[in-house]
């Protein structure tokens, strides 16, 4: 019997739509991996959603290995252990729809003083008030790709501005694209910023001290991206003197610990990394998984490469 070249999280049954008698090992990232006779034939590894910490040790134990398929948007946990020659694809638009939805409801929610209501449910404390609507306000979004661009879908039925900023500079089909270096003068401006940026060296810290002293008084930073992208301490500042507002759902460090200050901060709402979590994950994996093995089986390019060992 031919050793399956395919090492992938969901059953060729639950993928669909491939060719009658297409073989695939399964692997979780939680059982025990499969032995290494099946290892040696592996040539497409579908990293089990948020298990890479557990993929990464079987990188090595692959020498056919020619494809790694992640169904995450970042790979920056990765690429440090991809093995030459082996090309590693993200799962750009698979998490669009989800991260979008939670960057609308993260704004919304600090805007509007959700939180508070919610504590003064608890005790029956029934308190009027006015707060910030998202109407009106002016959004810049940095890192505008996939994900941007669902936002702004999103939010365009919420009558904002907003204000769309890149690596470099270009026109995109809603509007001008602005280059990363002009987040200086556009930091001001802006109500409510929007991270989405991948971890990389330029992004790390990137809102650090400076970039956090630009943004206007009262404004709400949103990180939806990593938590690294954000200098904690710095935010920490900004957070206690009660000038700036955050919605993160990734935190530096992460988990966060139990007794960390950013819990406690005044004008924090902290999410634990639940962008891509929720319903609209799993049909969208299995379209991106068909479509890629599809692609493969027929010898084409693949779609997402984003780096070769």
């Amino acid at each position: 019997m031919t050793t399956p070249r395919y090492l992938l999280p969901y059953s060729p049954e639950e993928i669909g739509g491939l060719p009658e008698g297409f073989g695939a090992v399964l692997w979780d990232g939680v059982a025990p991996p499969p032995e290494q006779a099946v290892l040696d034939g592996v040539e497409f590894f579908g990293v089990p959603y948020l298990r890479t910490a557990a993929a990464v040790p079987l990188l090595p134990r692959m020498p056919s290995l020619r494809v790694v398929q992640t169904l995450t948007a970042g790979v920056d946990d990765l690429l440090p252990h991809l093995p030459a020659g082996v090309a590693a694809c993200n799962a750009r638009g698979l998490h669009d729809a989800s991260t979008a939805e939670l960057a609308v409801a993260l704004m919304l929610a600090s805007l509007r003083g959700i939180p508070d209501f919610v504590r003064r449910q608890e005790t029956g404390e029934w308190r009027f008030g006015f707060h910030s609507a998202l109407a009106d306000r002016t959004v810049l979004i940095v890192g505008y790709g996939s994900i941007g661009e669902a936002l702004e879908a999103r939010l365009r039925a919420f009558e904002c501005e907003v204000v769309r900023v890149a690596r470099s500079a270009r026109e995109a089909p809603r509007g001008h694209v602005h280059a990363l270096d002009e987040l200086p003068e556009l930091l001001p401006v802006a109500d409510v910023v929007v991270l989405l940026v991948p971890l990389t060296g330029q992004s790390r810290g990137l809102a650090g001290a400076e970039f956090l002293a630009r943004m206007k008084d009262g404004a709400l930073l949103v990180n939806v991206a990593r938590g690294p992208v954000v200098d904690t301490k710095a935010l920490l500042a900004e957070l206690e003197s009660g000038r700036l507002c955050a919605a993160l759902d990734v935190t530096d460090p992460e988990p966060l610990p139990a007794d960390h200050p950013l819990w406690h901060a005044p004008g924090v709402l902290i999410s634990p990394h639940v962008g891509g979590a929720s319903s609209a994950f799993l049909p969208r994996a299995l379209r991106l998984l068909r479509s890629q093995l599809l692609l493969d089986l027929a010898g084409s390019p693949l779609v997402n490469v984003v780096a070769t060992g």
